[in-house]
């Protein structure tokens, strides 16, 4: 066997393609390139023919798979979680004098976790443009230095406006990363291994630092309110991060420091055959118009939607609804943590078995829902018919609802091609997002403490919802894929079209416009 098939076998990776040439004043670069390719192609143009020629052995793969898991899924997984805290804490905070120092209802904190989302929903199109734009590594550590400056802005608040303006402009800058993460995911790792990645960085484990930080500062003797120190020390450890991201966080393989061009090259054609795409600037109406009329994108937004509404109301209320059982403030903190490490463990492990079941996802997604449902339905039910530590059991299996979510999160990562309709089918995602979590801690009403049991009802029909778009989702993606192999006389592996793969697979044309693709489910 040659040792050009040995290549392609073992390591998943395609020879590159032959690229056209053209005008290079155009361009802007030496060497034959496209004006309709990204930053990927113009890079592998101008690149040594040495370093192309040279077949990819698997030890080499695994190798660049293992230095990017290093260097860019540790920072991107603390963005996530810092993020999280910052915007979750003011549950703890809640228990621990915010509503008294900032004279606030439990109306008027319904709406300050609310109005994060609306401003995240409102610059969620602004931010999937300008992630487009702009340079990923400055995008992105801007947004984690605006959320370091208004966590400290949070623990100045003294009212509910002020408290409202400051969670608005958080929820600004939110807004940035996840579209943000998506790209970066897509870019850096192949469609087998994103699963897993996105269980990893897209966590719950904000949980745990948030109840162990904020059982720390209940003990602690400072004068400072001990709510207002909670959102000093989370300001001061996101600071420190946003200057992490900007070093270690390129905007492309391209630009990656800790990288030879040799390993750039390995990183470029691990993803070829995602089919996606790796980085284009140039903004296409056309693909934005094939998103709104493709039905897929708008049931995963469905999806997230439902979903998230869960997550409004638990996220911001689980300290109240813990309380409410009859627990102290200093052990409410500590209940708090293992929530963070059951969602993320169970996340993991549906992502373990989403790889290992590739054409089963959107179905491992509805199973893992039941779950849930079932404890939606035990917490409103058997309020008063047993004891708070049997409640509590039900409240701590709830959490695992976020799995299912961070499960989808991939799918439009994985099955939508072309830069431009990438970041439309992820801001409708991140929107339906939005609405989730703004609808949520409105179904969780004052007058309903302390069993909330209309919450827990609108979030059990919520929950059916989600799964049956998901379900829907995944019937669509298999008859698409069926009727491509009809129409070409069976699987691109089959019928050689797997080439035009390679040829297009830096093109930047959308999913619809390349034959051979197929989506994953």
């Amino acid at each position: 066997m040659s040792s050009q098939s040995v290549d392609e076998k073992d390591t998943g990776i395609a020879p590159t393609p032959a690229v056209d040439v053209v005008d290079v004043e155009a361009t802007g670069t030496r060497g034959p390139v496209s004006r309709d390719v990204d930053i990927a192609a113009r890079f592998l143009a101008t690149l040594d023919p040495d370093i192309i020629n040279e077949p990819i052995s698997e030890k080499e793969a695994r190798r660049v798979l293992w230095k990017l898991d290093l260097h860019i899924l540790p920072v991107l997984t603390l963005v996530i979680i810092v993020a999280a805290i910052d915007k979750v804490i003011i549950s703890n905070a809640s228990i621990y004098g915010m509503l008294e120092d900032d004279h606030m209802t439990t109306a008027q904190f319904s709406w300050i976790a609310s109005i994060f989302y609306f401003a995240y929903l409102g610059f969620e199109a602004p931010a999937g443009y300008l992630v487009q734009r702009l340079p990923i590594r400055t995008f992105l550590a801007t947004a984690v230095f605006g959320f370091a400056v208004l966590t400290f802005c949070t623990g100045a608040t003294t009212s509910f406006a002020s408290l409202a303006v400051v969670r608005f402009l958080l929820g600004a800058f939110e807004s940035m990363l996840f579209p943000t993460a998506s790209i970066i995911t897509a870019m850096w790792w192949t469609r087998k291994e994103q699963p897993i990645r996105v269980a990893m960085y897209f966590n719950t484990l904000s949980s745990v630092v948030t109840g162990l930080l904020a059982y720390g500062v209940g003990h602690s003797k400072s004068s400072i309110s001990p709510w207002r120190l909670l959102f000093i020390i989370l300001g001061a450890l996101t600071l420190v991060l946003a200057i992490f991201v900007y070093i270690y966080i390129p905007s492309s393989p391209v630009e990656a420091w800790w990288l030879t061009d040799r390993e750039k090259f390995i990183c470029i054609e691990r993803v070829r055959k995602n089919n996606t795409g790796v980085e284009d600037k140039t903004f296409k109406m056309y693909q934005v118009i094939e998103c709104l009329k493709d039905p897929k994108p708008w049931l995963l937004a469905l999806f997230s939607v439902s979903q998230n509404i869960c997550n409004g109301g638990l996220v911001t209320f689980a300290a109240l609804i813990v309380t409410g059982l009859g627990f102290s403030t200093l052990k409410t903190t500590l209940i708090g943590v293992p929530t963070g490490a059951i969602g993320t463990v169970w996340q993991i492990l549906l992502a373990l078995l989403s790889s290992r079941l590739p054409g089963y996802r959107c179905g491992i997604i509805f199973g893992a829902n039941c779950f849930p449902i079932i404890c939606a339905a035990l917490m409103f039910t058997l309020r008063g018919k047993v004891s708070n530590i049997h409640l509590l059991g039900a409240y701590y299996g709830f959490y695992s609802y976020w799995a299912p979510y961070v499960l989808s999160t991939s799918l439009n990562i994985s099955n939508v091609s072309g830069h431009t309709k990438k970041i439309t089918a992820n801001a409708m995602f991140f929107i339906g997002y939005c609405v989730g979590n703004i609808i949520g801690p409105q179904v969780f009403r004052a007058k309903d403490a302390p069993d909330y049991k209309h919450g827990y009802i609108g979030i059990l029909a919520c929950l059916v919802v989600s799964s049956v778009s998901i379900a829907l989702y995944g019937l669509l993606c298999r008859w698409e894929n069926l009727k491509r192999d009809r129409a070409q006389g069976g699987p691109p592996s089959v019928t050689g079209s797997a080439d035009a793969n390679a040829d297009n697979a830096f093109s930047d044309l959308t999913d619809k416009e390349k034959p051979e693709f197929r989506y994953h489910y």
